[in-house]
């Protein structure tokens, strides 16, 4: 027979975890939550890569190559036309490759306002770049001062400013674009791989490629000290408390990092490693390569003529 006080049903949280149904979230929670979602979105990346795509069947020297030469040909590029048709060239590149457009626009335009309209924001003004009126902000009159600086009696958005920063930004996003498409498209240990090829030392190589291994085994042990600590916490912390916890952990994941790496290094060594990097996959340069780069090279030097104003549009 139970006695009665175990069939006693209480409906709501357990009032002595001190966890309330709509609270925030801990300043631990945050951080771990944070790092899952990157774990996440690195897992989403590889399928991308495993996808029957047009950039996915490319030989990724060819990718490498081509990513580096559209990023330096749309660097020179001043042309707000020329960086637009070029962003949708882009965009068409990531819709044959079998990637959501709305996830790759996503993940390029949640960054790029913020670094870079920030970079450009004072640009608009005629304070540091003088022009047209386009927008007045404010009205100063005569011997305004800034500090040392001598302000303008009417402060406006000029409109050279505002294409310079429209230029910029969309420069930007388009260099960008490239990049992440480069990376969603190409499993990570062939694109290391593929650096070699360009003559990158080896020793950038495998340091890039043992610190993107690895740093999903610190995820899961970061995930491993949060889940511990939960199912032994009994009521809510504050934040310093919170604070000073990840700060240990900080300092043993440090500890615990350098005493890794001397035993995968002692284990590399037993196993015959002589500082390069052996993988099972070979390059196989086709026909649709040669035509690949052929016309990157054709649109990179369009983009290179037209920034020097040797072909008009």
């Amino acid at each position: 027979m139970l006695p009665e006080w175990m069939k006693e049903v209480e409906i709501g949280p357990c009032q002595c975890c001190g966890v309330n149904v709509g609270k925030k979230k801990s300043f631990v929670e945050k951080s771990i939550s944070g790092v899952l979602n990157f774990f996440q979105d690195s897992l989403i990346s590889e399928d991308f890569a495993k996808r029957d795509g047009l950039l996915q069947s490319l030989d990724p020297r060819v990718k490498l190559v081509s990513a580096i030469v559209l990023v330096v040909a749309v660097s020179l590029s001043r042309d707000v036309r020329v960086l637009f048709a070029s962003y949708l060239l882009i965009l068409l590149f990531a819709y044959l490759s079998k990637i959501e457009v709305s996830f790759f626009m996503k993940r390029v335009w949640v960054f790029v306002p913020i670094f870079a309209g920030i970079i450009v924001l004072p640009i608009l003004f005629n304070v540091f770049m003088a022009g047209d009126s386009l927008v007045p902000v404010a009205t100063l009159g005569s011997g305004a001062h800034l500090g040392p600086i001598l302000l303008p009696s009417t402060i406006y958005i000029t409109r050279q400013g505002t294409m310079f920063a429209i230029t910029f930004i969309l420069r930007v996003a388009t260099c960008v674009s490239i990049a992440v498409l480069l990376f969603l498209t190409t499993q990570r240990d062939v694109l290391f791989k593929s650096l070699r090829s360009l003559r990158v030392p080896k020793v950038y190589v495998l340091t890039l490629d043992m610190c993107y291994r690895y740093i999903f085994l610190l995820m899961d042990t970061v995930r491993d000290f949060f889940t511990a600590k939960k199912s032994r916490t009994i009521k809510s912390l504050s934040v310093r408390d919170e604070q000073r916890w990840v700060a240990g952990r900080v300092g043993y994941m440090l500890v615990k990092s350098l005493d890794m790496s001397n035993k995968v290094h002692d284990a590399m060594i037993s196993r015959g490693f002589n500082g390069d990097v052996k993988l099972l996959h070979d390059y196989a340069v086709r026909k649709r390569d040669y035509a690949a780069i052929a016309t990157v090279l054709m649109l990179s030097s369009m983009l290179a003529l037209i920034s020097q104003n040797i072909i008009r549009i």
